[in-house]
């Protein structure tokens, strides 16, 4: 067979779950094995890989699962934890005081405190935790979860402290050939691995400096009431000096600590200069720009709705104004 054909059927698989996820809408419990299966099938016949080494990598891939599900386990363990203890709404609060600017909040809360989660967490915990804090600050459900998932992309490479470098790179390849060849050319493993994580961090750490930005003008222009690409570009100075806060310090750590803590340590320095900065209105444009105010009677999550509920100490918990309204402030009652 030709390398066009071998590249079709090494696609097969992912076309294959995308087709049955999406098109078909089927469960992954069902969807996923069918997958499984084709693949063998494709291993064994196209690839002619023996039945045992089937069998191994099917093993591999099992325990590089297990150990993928315990991050995920912390993170959500996490997640409930800072939801039940009142953690959430302490980092709400926080957050809604440094500027009534939705651009300026969604740089610090998607952008740095979402950079910091998926450092922390990732697989998805970014888009999970900050897309509810945003509602919680009044922005519309819908561009909460688009700049949530924005926050997918610079720091993804190092979520999960490292694992996409760490498992990707340790069991994607054949680490024992392209050891010996490295070994030729008077290089090491471990040179190689921090050279690749060097490049991943200065790669995207370019892309990085112009997020905020490019998140904020999205935000602006298709959830603001002009859908203006001005009134998002107006806040081009602060937007580039957030990502270049973040990712200075993100490719200095890729570059010499590794693969484990540039999104971690981007964002935990990018929210030390960029929140102060923020306070004392740096870079910060001369007006100030929010979302349209909802229709009468719309649960959208606008601020004017929000500002109507008061925070109890005691529990976290949120109290009505008006009678016959939810007791819950968290977004899933909403």
């Amino acid at each position: 067979m030709n390398d066009t054909v071998l590249a079709l059927l090494a696609f097969t698989p992912l076309l294959l779950a995308g087709v049955l996820l999406i098109g078909f809408r089927m469960a992954a419990k069902v969807a996923m094995p069918i997958v499984f299966i084709v693949t063998a099938l494709i291993a064994l016949v196209a690839w002619d890989m023996t039945f045992t080494r089937v069998v191994a990598s099917s093993l591999q891939g099992l325990i590089l699962t297990l150990s993928i599900l315990w991050i995920i386990f912390g993170a959500i363990l996490l997640l409930n934890a800072m939801k039940y203890s009142g953690g959430i709404s302490a980092i709400r609060n926080g957050f809604s005081g440094i500027s009534p600017d939705r651009r300026v909040q969604a740089i610090i809360v998607a952008w740095l405190f979402g950079c910091f989660i998926e450092g922390a967490s990732g697989f998805g915990t970014p888009a999970a935790v900050a897309a509810p804090l945003m509602v919680a600050l009044g922005f519309p459900a819908l561009a909460a979860v688009v700049v949530g998932m924005m926050i997918q992309s610079t720091p993804v490479s190092f979520g999960a402290v490292g694992t996409p470098i760490v498992v990707g790179v340790t069991g994607g390849v054949n680490q024992s050939a392209i050891t010996e060849r490295l070994a030729a050319d008077g290089a090491t493993w471990t040179e190689y691995f921090r050279l690749i994580a060097a490049e991943v961090a200065i790669i995207h750490g370019i892309v990085g400096i112009l997020m905020p930005l490019i998140m904020v003008v999205i935000m602006v222009r298709f959830f603001g009431a002009n859908r203006s690409w001005k009134e998002g570009l107006s806040i081009t100075p602060f937007a580039i000096f957030a990502g270049v806060a973040f990712v200075v310090p993100y490719m200095l750590a890729g570059v010499l600590l590794g693969p484990e803590f540039p999104s971690m340590i981007g964002a935990m320095v990018g929210l030390a200069i960029v929140v102060p900065a923020a306070r004392r209105g740096f870079l910060m444009p001369k007006d100030t720009w929010d979302f349209p105010p909802a229709s009468s009677g719309s649960t959208s999550g606008s601020a004017s709705s929000r500002s109507r509920w008061t925070t109890s100490p005691a529990s976290s918990r949120c109290r009505p104004s008006w009678a016959g309204s939810p007791t819950c402030c968290w977004p899933c009652c909403w």
